[in-house]
């Protein structure tokens, strides 16, 4: 389990100003699109099919030529790296996602924070909450850990990096402005929060209130697409009732929870997998296009989304 840097933005006559922004540049292709994969709750050693996944991944990436991976959090288990010396990094992320076409950017939306561990593998990029500006996209990487109460009132065998963090109170209101503000001044054609916990889920730990109650308005008030998560073992998408939002659950990177459903809230479900697989996003100025895939790398669910273009010539 992990957490992230938070972005600091100053608040001067309703104008958003950054003070000290973690912003990461990631150039789009020649012809503007973009592509990546999205995998999360992984780090198994290669157990569970991890290795198989990844090899799937490696071929969907080549064929898609993808500019990076974003990973959605819960990539060492049980508990996360003892330390940046901790073999387990090697052991269930350089050794195992070792295709050419993965040997891209990895953002990660839960932060084992050493910048140690991008000396050991240049890929690695993690930090507690920051955006990766892809010039088409803008990808908001949130800090989800602290939102969630019980993990202060009841860790049970866990084990949390609340540097930082404290007061909890004073955090979660400075991210939420710095979230908001950054999203407000975004121009970007897409707009993706990504963290680590589901706003939507029907999966084993099913909605995230503290997420629902606090940030998904403030998603819905900037035109956010897509809010991207792990957590629960499986795949899935659910359209939000209430905005164009879609929540995407991608945290089948190698243990999946078999018939693990929660029977409750299925509104705007459009599709759900208990097993362990994938997810790609391609984008252009006018398309997006959604996949999942199995371990197999057989396409489960595609969705297709369009934007449409503003002609500034009649404006």
């Amino acid at each position: 389990m992990g957490h992230h840097w938070f972005i600091i933005w100053g608040i001067i006559c309703g104008l958003c100003v950054s003070a000290e922004l973690e912003r990461f540049e990631q150039p789009s292709k020649g012809d503007g699109s973009l592509s990546f994969l999205v995998i999360g709750d992984w780090g198994r050693r290669g157990a569970f099919n991890q290795s198989q996944v990844a090899f799937q991944m490696g071929k969907i990436g080549e064929k898609l030529d993808i500019d990076f991976v974003v990973s959605t959090g819960d990539n060492f288990y049980d508990n996360g790296l003892s330390g940046p010396h901790d073999p387990a990094f090697e052991e269930s992320f350089t050794n195992i996602y070792t295709a050419d076409s993965l040997q891209k950017r990895w953002g990660d939306a839960e932060a084992q924070l050493s910048s140690l561990l991008r000396k050991i593998d240049s890929r690695w990029l993690c930090l507690r909450s920051f955006i990766v500006d892809a010039e088409l996209a803008e990808i908001f990487f949130v800090d989800t850990t602290p939102f969630v109460k019980s993990y202060f009132l009841d860790p049970e065998d866990h084990t949390y990096d609340w540097r930082g963090v404290h007061p909890r109170k004073h955090y979660i209101t400075s991210l939420l402005k710095d979230v908001e503000c950054a999203l407000r001044e975004s121009s970007a054609k897409w707009k993706i929060v990504v963290g680590h916990h589901a706003i939507r889920s029907i999966g084993h730990h099913g909605d995230t209130p503290e997420l629902a109650t606090h940030l998904l308005p403030i998603l819905k008030a900037n035109g956010v697409d897509f809010y991207m998560n792990g957590h629960d073992h499986c795949l899935e998408h659910i359209s939000d009732t209430e905005s164009p939002i879609q929540f995407l659950t991608s945290g089948a990177g190698s243990k999946a929870w078999r018939g693990d459903v929660e029977r409750l809230n299925r509104e705007g479900l459009k599709f759900f997998y208990d097993g362990q697989g994938f997810m790609s996003v391609e984008l252009t100025q006018s398309d997006a296009e959604i996949v999942f895939y199995n371990v197999y790398g057989k396409i489960l669910h595609t969705w297709n989304a369009r934007k449409q273009l503003v002609d500034h010539s009649s404006i």
